[in-house]
């Protein structure tokens, strides 16, 4: 009984390990008569990836929901730390009418959209950043061996649910800046609010992709990475009028996280955009995460295919 359950295992890790082409000859077992080779079906490495993250966020959700009140108390006291920041910026307006030409009401919608697309982006792809760890302690090298993509099992490993919190917290904000907003809704401005959060979150998401490829380079990285996300959130949830243009065009032009929310939100409130952009560009910003994202996945590839282990 032990060879056979030995001979099933060793049968399932070499079809999970076999090449995903149609056609290609597979493990047969020994009981399989000769001439009557196994075919390993069509996958698709997307589809792989995306069910392979699925079981391993599920693992950890079931793990976290085991402490129910636990979660609760993290996720409150993720959004309320989050939050601090807007009341930042709510104290501020107390001694001000105005900040670069925006009102507390205009500036909440930048917050809440910036604060929502990166708490998505961080509840989904947020541990990228310790693949620097990984690499320095050789614990990457488990994860090469498993029939999942390296950056599903890294983007779920230690899935942290209470990050929920500071979602919510930034939807609530963009939500009460939408009621108090003093501009003409029409259709288009009403669909680009939840494109603009989707659409920012998949730009921070490649910007997270290309900072852990990074670190195959530069060793633990983590640091530079959140530079740019965390960072650019911050910089994202003040208006752009109050910052030099050098550092708007690298922002447009370079790392384009000014289609996370400023190009969609000056479209939305009527304002316009300090490097004299036409109009449209607000509408881009689904493309642009695209195209940031097939050089990040490229960067990803490049660095670990030339991942050498620790040595030790």
């Amino acid at each position: 009984m032990a060879e056979l359950e030995a001979g099933a295992v060793e049968a399932v890790e070499a079809v999970a390990a076999a090449p995903a082409r149609s056609g290609a000859p597979a493990y047969v077992p020994a009981d399989v008569p000769a001439g009557v080779p196994l075919y390993v079906p069509v996958r698709n490495r997307a589809v792989e990836g995306l069910r392979g993250y699925g079981l391993i966020v599920a693992m950890w959700v079931r793990s976290t929901m085991a402490y129910r009140t636990s979660f609760l108390l993290s996720t409150f006291g993720n959004a309320a730390i989050t939050l601090l920041d807007f009341v930042a910026i709510w104290i501020m307006f107390s001694h001000v009418d105005v900040l670069g030409g925006f009102a507390l009401p205009e500036i909440a919608l930048l917050y809440g959209s910036s604060s929502a697309s990166l708490g998505l982006a961080d509840l989904l792809l947020g541990n990228t950043d310790r693949i620097g760890v990984r690499i320095r302690d050789g614990s990457l090298d488990s994860m090469l061996v498993r029939p999942v993509p390296v950056l599903a099992q890294v983007a779920a490993d230690r899935f942290a649910l209470r990050r929920v919190g500071r979602i919510g917290q930034g939807l609530a904000v963009l939500a009460w800046a939408v009621s108090e907003l003093d501009v003409e809704w029409t259709a288009g401005k009403v669909l680009l609010v939840p494109v603009m959060v989707l659409a920012g979150a998949a730009i921070f998401g490649a910007v997270m992709v290309a900072g852990a490829a990074f670190q195959f380079v530069a060793g633990d990285a983590a640091e530079v990475q959140n530079s740019f996300t965390y960072g650019g959130n911050t910089m994202l949830q003040y208006p752009p009028t109050v910052f030099a243009k050098d550092l708007l065009r690298g922002v447009t032009f370079i790392v384009p996280l000014a289609f996370v929310n400023w190009l969609p939100a000056l479209y939305v409130l009527g304002q316009p955009y300090p490097l004299g952009l036409p109009g449209w560009v607000a509408f881009v910003s689904p493309l642009v995460a695209v195209v940031v994202f097939v050089p990040a996945s490229l960067a990803w590839r490049a660095g670990l295919r030339s991942y050498r282990s620790t040595g030790s």
